[in-house]
C-alpha cells in the first residue's frame, strides 16, 4: 500500500520548485507523533519561518567544563559565549525538502520523511544558495558551531540537555544502531526544551566552522570562528550508528567538506 505522505510530496515538488520551499516546510512541520514543547520563559515567535523555531539570545558556557566528564581535549577550555537570537530548523533537513530544491536524492536510506544524508558540506552550501534564491533572501545558512551547541543545550550545562547520564538518551535520539538500520523519520523522538528534534543522533550535522584543535583563543561571540583548518569542517551531535558518547552537547566531530556519508546531514539556520 502506498504511503500517502510520500504521494503528497511527489505532487508538491513541481509547485515548490516555482514558489519556494514553504509548502514542503509546512508539510514536515509536524511529521512526528511527539508534541513539541518550549522551555519556560522562551516566547514563541509567530513570525518564525515554517519548520523553524526562534532560538533566544543569551550567554552560555561552551565546551566541557569538567576534566572528569566524558570527552576529549578538543572540547576544552570551556568558555563563555554570547549568542544573538536566530532561527533553527525544528528537524534535520529532510529528503523531501532537499529534493524540492535540488531535484535529486543522494540518500542511502530513502524516505521523504527521513533526514537527507550522504550530503557533503559543499552540497549543503549549494542547497542553501538555491533556497535563498527561491525565497528571495540571503538569510538561510548553516549554524555556527557555537550556535549549534547553544541550541542543543537549551539552557542546560550537563553532558546532555536532560542531565549527565545517558540512560534517558533513547527517549530523545536515534543512536548506536546495529545491522545497517539507517536513519529514522524526523520528529519521532521527544524534542529538547527548545523544541528541537533529533539534535542528538540520527545524522551528524554539518556546521559552518572550519576545524580548530581546541578552544584556545576562541571568540566570545557565536559567529563562525575565523581561520582554522578549512580542509576539514565541523560536524555535531552524533549519528544513528554513533555511541552515546558522541550524542552529547559538547562533542565535536570533523570531516572533509566533500564527505558523503550515510550518517551525515545538516540542519538549517536562518538569521532574523
Amino acid at each position: 500500500m502506498s504511503n500517502p505522505k510520500s504521494n503528497l510530496v511527489m505532487l508538491l515538488v513541481p509547485v515548490v520548485l516555482v514558489v519556494g520551499l514553504a509548502l514542503v516546510l509546512m508539510w514536515v512541520g509536524n511529521p512526528g507523533t511527539v508534541p513539541t514543547t518550549s522551555a519556560p520563559g522562551v516566547a514563541s515567535d509567530k513570525a518564525a519561518p515554517a519548520g523553524m523555531v526562534l532560538i533566544p539570545g543569551g550567554r552560555f558556557v561552551m565546551g566541557r567544563v569538567s576534566d572528569a566528564g566524558p570527552g576529549g581535549a578538543d572540547e576544552q577550555p570551556a568558555r563563555t559565549v554570547d549568542v544573538a537570537p536566530f532561527y533553527l530548523g525544528k528537524y534535520e533537513v529532510t529528503q523531501a525538502q532537499w529534493v524540492a530544491v535540488m531535484d535529486f536524492n543522494p540518500s542511502r536510506y530513502k524516505d521523504p520523511r527521513r533526514p537527507v544524508e550522504q550530503v557533503t558540506w559543499l552540497q549543503a552550501q549549494e542547497f542553501i544558495q538555491k533556497l535563498n534564491k527561491l525565497e528571495n533572501t540571503n538569510k538561510y545558512r548553516l549554524p555556527s558551531e557555537a550556535e549549534w551547541e547553544y541550541a542543543a543545550r537549551a539552557g542546560s550545562a550537563g553532558a546532555y540537555f536532560f542531565g549527565d547520564e545517558a540512560r534517558d538518551l533513547a527517549r530523545y535520539a536515534w543512536f548506536d544502531a546495529k545491522n545497517d538500520l539507517g536513519t529514522a523519520p524526523v520528529g519521532k523522538k521527544h524534542p529538547n526544551p527548545w523544541g528541537l528534534h533529533d539534535i542528538y543522533g540520527n545524522v551528524w550535522e554539518w556546521v559552518e566552522d572550519c576545524v580548530h584543535p581546541d578552544y584556545q583563543g576562541a571568540p566570545s561571540d557565536a559567529r563562525p570562528w575565523p581561520g582554522g583548518d578549512c580542509g576539514l569542517r565541523v560536524v555535531r551531535g552524533g549519528g544513528w550508528n554513533s555511541p552515546a558518547l558522541y550524542a552529547r552537547s559538547a562533542v565535536r566531530g570533523n570531516a572533509v567538506p566533500d564527505l558523503n556519508d550515510s550518517g551525515t546531514g545538516f540542519r538549517l539556520a536562518r538569521s532574523p
